[in-house]
């Protein structure tokens, strides 16, 4: 079993926002429009080891997770969240993190859980790779655009962060957005495992002298039915001064 208890995503992330200079410049991009990180590939292989290939439908499977048969151990519900959460439309709840700053809307139904480096987590407990994670590192930069254009950032995290080396990732977008003056990049990846693939999306954003990261995203065979709910959540993730 592949055990979540270590995962690297901070310190990569970490490695990831040293490798800029820390003396280059702002530049503004025209905008051409939300782990989860390298621990939402490891869920669904430590899912795999202990029930089977979730990859693929079988009788009884949907039952057998419902019952908490999913990966023992490594998921523990948080039972005591500091998150403020609120259904705030129809099939969503909200979180509202006071102390690191930052906002967004998962679907009814998902569970925190925790993960060890991962700032927030939410996944559905039926489908391992429905999730929605929050990672939150410190920086010096002030804008998420002193390190790049939005598709040089995600192919770096890509490959870097938010999936392990032996991977197959591939960028299927990348575009900057405005909220408030605060400038985002928000992009769709895949990345494929021998057993299954995952389509994701991640948003990426800096304030509060902090980098920002939200990925979420579901099994291939299962995208075109959760891209809408997956987008929902990506786009309601906001910044705000603490």
């Amino acid at each position: 079993m592949v055990s979540l208890q270590n995962s690297p995503s901070v310190h990569r992330t970490s490695l990831f926002l040293n490798s800029f200079p820390q003396s280059q410049k702002h530049s503004t991009l025209p905008c051409c429009r939300r782990a989860g990180i390298s621990f939402l590939i490891k869920a669904e292989q430590a899912a795999s080891s202990s029930t089977g290939s979730l990859s693929q439908d079988r009788p009884g499977r949907r039952q057998v997770l419902a019952i908490g048969a999913v990966a023992p151990g490594v998921f523990l519900v948080n039972q005591n969240s500091k998150s403020f959460a609120a259904e705030t439309k129809k099939g969503y709840l909200s979180v509202t993190d006071k102390k690191d700053g930052y906002s967004f809307v998962y679907p009814f139904g998902w569970q925190e859980v925790v993960v060890e480096g991962q700032d927030k987590v939410f996944k559905d407990v039926i489908e391992p790779l429905e999730t929605v994670s929050v990672n939150v590192i410190p920086t010096s930069k002030q804008d998420i655009r002193e390190l790049g254009s939005a598709q040089e950032i995600a192919e770096t995290l890509i490959k870097k962060v938010l999936a392990p080396p032996s991977q197959k990732t591939k960028l299927v977008e990348a575009a900057e957005h405005d909220v408030d003056g605060k400038a985002y990049y928000t992009f769709e990846f895949i990345a494929k495992a021998p057993n299954y693939t995952r389509h994701a999306l991640s948003t990426v954003s800096i304030g509060n002298g902090k980098f920002y990261t939200l990925t979420t995203g579901a099994n291939e065979r299962r995208w075109e039915k959760m891209k809408d709910k997956l987008h929902t959540i990506v786009d309601s993730f906001q910044l705000f001064n603490v």
